[in-house]
């Protein structure tokens, strides 16, 4: 894929950029390991000071930031300005908390370990490699960066080749608000060059947030190496509405969890599981919300369904889309391209899917929704962990015994009670399963990619 930025309003190429060379990406994964080796010898405070002058510049070029998500990767401009404004709020909450995050913990006991005194700290572990995708351009670096950077560590990232706009952005953020030179590169690579990044001893982990092949090629490859990864991979989220549940409510927020970020989301609701006592009524007013959704410009503040990210994405969502209809499916809603140019996917809820239709087991990645009709909570859940994927999941329900059940019996990494799953830095995110493994954000986040050194004194 070339390193461009096509507009998948109108398909149009704006921006193509030449990649980096061996020798440059060379030369930035060396100014990388030298801001490491400063950063680790600064305090809290001044990393905290730093921090928060790169979210006041996030704050005040919003709306140039906003726009250029929008026409890189096709998200309505509210929701880009919302995706900046959320990160800013992620650097200022790791200014505030870095230091009580990775504080020292001292054994309250040491005579248990024959010792005078004995505790534990967090440390660096120095040069951290990202690989990260387009569908939150700004957020996924953020809510890596932040945690990254105020415990001391450098990053470089690899973001997806159709955003290089966005990640040249973030190439000067950190440097402009007074990190060290080279605390943060941006590398302008393919997938293939991957490897000789993360093999390069210079480079001391990395996380992922994509699809399950690029998953498990990273995997392998930090594995071959002894090197830490987090993965954060693709989800096929369940959406379940039991017969205690305000179905009206349930059903309006089932359309933004499905459609956010034009339904491009690894945690977006996207099979929605429904208890058959109040499917008949859920259905119809899904349907309907869903159907009256307006399509078009994503500049244009009206829009609430912007296009597809790429044309390659449209065509294999329009394939999963086809190969339920052709086996039998029923199309409530959408189920095709809208007569407009760039990447556009009509909002589609697809109901009574065969066992057979790929949509059962692979990530609809766009506006599609999966409709079930579970005879009972016995089934819900079985629907519910019936695909490889364990990243989040909701729950509608007023009763608490079904409540309990379903937090206690879903196989994944996060459960949304009458709500729809969102990342919040305050609260640990990430799955199980094929989903990945390990945890951004929170407290456990920023310790991913920190030494948890033991300390024993006689």
């Amino acid at each position: 894929m070339a390193i461009a930025t096509v507009n998948p309003t109108s398909g149009k190429t704006e921006v193509i950029m030449d990649p980096h060379t061996p020798a440059e990406v060379s030369a930035r994964i060396a100014e990388a390991s030298a801001a490491a080796a400063i950063l680790r010898r600064t305090t809290f405070a001044q990393r905290a000071e730093w921090m928060r002058r790169a979210a006041g510049f996030l704050d005040e070029h919003a709306e140039g930031l906003g726009e250029l998500i929008t026409v890189e990767m096709g998200k309505p401009i509210t929701q880009s300005l919302a995706e900046v404004a959320k990160s800013a709020r992620a650097m200022r909450f790791y200014a505030e908390n870095a230091e009580r995050f990775l504080a020292d913990a001292p054994l309250d006991d040491p005579t248990t370990v024959n010792a005078a005194r004995a505790w534990t700290r967090y440390e660096p572990l120095g040069v951290i490699l990202a690989v990260m995708p387009w569908n939150y351009p700004l957020w996924q670096v953020i809510r890596f960066a932040a945690p990254a950077l105020m415990a001391g560590n450098a990053g470089l990232l690899k973001h997806a080749s159709n955003v290089p706009q966005c990640a040249m952005a973030l190439d000067s953020l950190f440097e402009n608000a007074g990190f060290p030179a080279g605390s943060f590169r941006t590398l302008l690579i393919g997938g293939g060059d991957v490897a000789d990044v993360l093999a390069d001893p210079r480079v001391a982990a990395v996380t992922l947030t994509g699809s399950e092949p690029a998953g498990r090629s990273v995997a392998s490859i930090a594995g071959r190496h002894i090197k830490k990864a987090v993965l954060e991979l693709g989800g096929s989220d369940p959406f379940i509405v039991l017969r205690s549940a305000d179905v009206a409510a349930a059903a309006q927020t089932a359309v933004r969890a499905r459609v956010s970020n034009n339904g491009q989301s690894c945690i977006a609701g996207k099979r929605f599981i429904v208890h058959t006592d109040v499917y008949d009524d859920f259905a119809r007013e899904f349907t309907r919300l869903m159907s009256e959704l307006v399509v078009g410009d994503p500049l244009d503040r009206a829009s609430e369904i912007g296009p597809l990210a790429t044309e390659a994405g449209r065509a294999e969502l329009a394939e999963l889309v086809e190969d339920a209809r052709q086996k039998g499916a029923t199309i409530l809603t959408g189920g095709s391209a809208p007569d407009l140019p760039g990447w556009f996917y009509s909002p589609t809820v697809v109901a009574d899917l065969p066992d057979d239709a790929r949509l059962i087991q692979e990530e609809a990645f766009g506006p599609v929704a999966s409709l079930y009709r579970a005879a009972d909570d016995d089934d819900a859940l079985r629907i519910a962990n019936q695909t490889g994927f364990g990243l989040s999941s909701a729950v509608w329900t007023t009763d608490p015994d079904e409540e309990e059940r379903f937090v206690a019996e879903l196989d994944a990494g996060a459960v949304f009670i009458n709500g729809m799953t969102v990342s919040h830095q305050e609260l640990p995110f990430g799955g199980i399963k094929r989903s990945g493994y390990g945890r951004e954000l929170a407290a456990v986040g920023q310790r991913e990619f920190c030494n948890l050194k033991t300390v024993w004194k006689a």
